[in-house]
């Protein structure tokens, strides 16, 4: 497996595989060809069908600079590999094609050329799978943090630390933000406003309260193009910041315990992202929000001195109760329902972390299987819930547009 410095990004939203996959894309084609006299992108499959709502056009037109860009949109086109195919073409001065290169954005800001072109990026970890790892760990006598560290290079706690700082600035930035998001949709910013009314409560209901309002600050961040931390994703990032901002806030955790967190839950989703998927145009929302929530809920059951048996039990509940959850996201915006499944699973991870910890770590269904279920379900949803904008909660904003009801 590779690093998990590839699960936590900073970047601008408000989606990894529509916005910040095809801004990398851009750029490292327009530095191969500094002398082409114009570039034509065509995006197929779910990039083309959300990629106006995603922004995912300006992506590709501000990384490319100042010379002529012209986006096709072929959504009727799905490639098979992937669905976020992207054809790159550089252009001379007589519209000639000099150089072509096809490639896929595969989620959480990831590329690839294909099947076999991921095999090439350095592996980290040699397992690939948590069973294995938890046998490696139970004769070491590590903790998953630990075996985070022993194989990850020695910047790690440098490089993490990072991250924890980024995702704090996103939630203070977003909880002062009030600002209507931009799209179609005209909606308001909620964050400020729950985390006021939140401060007002009594204890019992202020807690949960205010790790809604932390989820919400980072994900409308988001949704208007603030700088986020892919956690595994930006449609999915308000959620392990609001549990760990939640964690240093409420209970004093210090950041040192925050960092060994984020150790453990980058290890979970990049388990996850080896043996199925972060895209929800692959898997749908379970791959993104899903992801989040495992990421989440194993965090915070070792911040709370969970086993290994137990965060391992944690994180397979919270992608358990997630799973076949479709990736519907109304005009193709990170907005609805994207922004309120992320405090609803910083909550769900705040109880199965909970649940685990009263536990003693036993339990039927590994957390490799719910992957493999995940994967599973997520090739078995039909493409119309996989984050095209055609079916689910997007059809409302779809048909109208078609029929004018």
């Amino acid at each position: 497996m590779e690093s998990i410095k590839e699960i936590y990004k900073i970047g601008a939203g408000p989606s990894s595989s529509h916005t910040m996959g095809p801004f990398n894309a851009a750029a490292a084609f327009g530095e191969k060809h500094p002398g082409a006299a114009e570039f034509r992108v065509t995006l197929y499959g779910s990039l083309a069908a959300t990629g106006k709502g995603h922004m995912t056009d300006r992506a590709i037109i501000r990384a490319l600079g100042e010379r002529p860009t012209r986006i096709v949109w072929r959504a009727d086109i799905v490639p098979e590999y992937h669905t976020n195919g992207m054809l790159f073409e550089a252009l001379d001065s007589e519209g000639g094609v000099v150089d072509s290169w096809t490639v896929y954005s595969i989620g959480g800001g990831f590329l690839s050329e294909g099947p076999d072109s991921r095999t090439e990026a350095r592996q980290v970890y040699p397992r690939n799978s948590m069973s294995e790892i938890q046998q490696i760990i139970e004769k070491e006598g590590f903790s998953f943090w630990e075996y985070v560290e022993y194989h990850e290079d020695k910047d790690l706690w440098d490089y993490l630390a990072t991250v924890w700082d980024a995702m704090q600035a996103s939630v203070e930035e977003g909880l002062e933000n009030d600002e209507r998001l931009p799209g179609c949709l005209r909606l308001r910013s909620k964050a400020k406003q729950y985390y006021l009314r939140a401060s007002a409560f009594k204890d019992s209901l202020k807690s949960r309260a205010l790790v809604s309002s932390y989820a919400l600050a980072v994900s409308e961040q988001n949704a208007r193009g603030g700088t986020v931390v892919t956690a595994p994703t930006c449609g999915s990032c308000g959620v392990v910041p609001a549990v760990l901002y939640h964690m240093k806030r409420a209970h004093n955790f210090s950041d040192k315990d925050i960092l060994k967190s984020l150790a453990t839950a980058g290890l979970f989703g990049e388990v996850i992202k080896t043996n199925a998927s972060l895209s929800g145009a692959e898997v749908g929302c379970q791959g993104e929000v899903g992801s989040a929530c495992v990421m989440a809920a194993v965090a915070i059951n070792q911040i709370f001195g969970g086993t290994p048996q137990q965060i391992e039990y944690a994180g397979e509940m919270a992608m358990e109760h997630n799973l076949g959850l479709t990736c519907d996201p109304i005009c193709g915006l990170v907005q609805i329902p994207c922004i309120e499944r992320n405090p609803l699973a910083a909550l769900r991870a705040l109880d199965v972390s909970m649940y685990a910890l009263l536990s003693d770590g036993r339990h039927l269904v590994s957390f490799d299987k719910v992957v493999d279920t995940m994967k599973r379900t997520g090739k078995d949803l039909p493409s119309l819930y996989k984050e095209t904008s055609y079916g689910g909660l997007a059809s409302i904003e779809y048909e109208k547009s078609v029929t004018g009801k």
